[in-house]
């Protein structure tokens, strides 16, 4: 497996990190593994959720931005990182931050630029079920979904027999 360092590039610019694509990647391309270089049980501006209480640090990958149009996908359950649309050399590379973070540990506004921009990128907990549908989810962030409406439809039944 080639290590990420070889394929891809850290940009820095005004304080801010960006990594770059230093190949041709095509969609469904694997990049590389996802590095877990220590876990915690709360999320950080630097970490990447990986389960309900799991937030991991992701080396290199930490530097990746946001994107409501992103080009790559990180799969937690795999531990691996890929494609999602093709990349050209010197492509910045982004993923959908809601896509493995429940609650974001720093929320911020989103200036990607996408037609399909969510504007406020808190996690998924804040975006509907319609905007989440469009973006690969991982495991843990679609049992928390499942988790959150099931609560919800419980809650409107107790409701509805209270008879208010």
């Amino acid at each position: 497996m080639i290590e990420p360092e070889n394929i891809l590039e850290v940009r820095s610019q005004k304080g801010f990190k960006s990594l770059y694509a230093k190949l041709i990647f095509k969609k469904g391309d694997l990049i590389c593994p996802l590095p877990c270089t220590a876990i915690f049980n709360k999320p950080t501006q630097h970490t990447v959720q990986a389960g309900r209480y799991k937030h991991i640090e992701v080396g290199i990958i930490a530097s990746l931005n946001h994107s409501c149009n992103p080009n790559l996908v990180l799969d937690t359950t795999r531990m691996l990182v890929f494609v999602a649309r093709d990349i050209a050399v010197g492509d910045e590379l982004t993923f959908f931050y809601p896509s493995t973070e429940w609650e974001m540990a720093v929320p911020f506004i989103c200036a990607c630029g996408s037609s399909n921009c969510i504007h406020v990128v808190a996690g998924a907990r804040y975006l509907s079920p319609a905007v989440l549908e469009r973006y690969f989810l991982n495991q843990h962030i679609r049992r928390m979904i499942n988790g959150l409406l099931t609560r919800a439809a419980t809650r409107y039944r107790t409701a509805l027999q209270a008879g208010m």
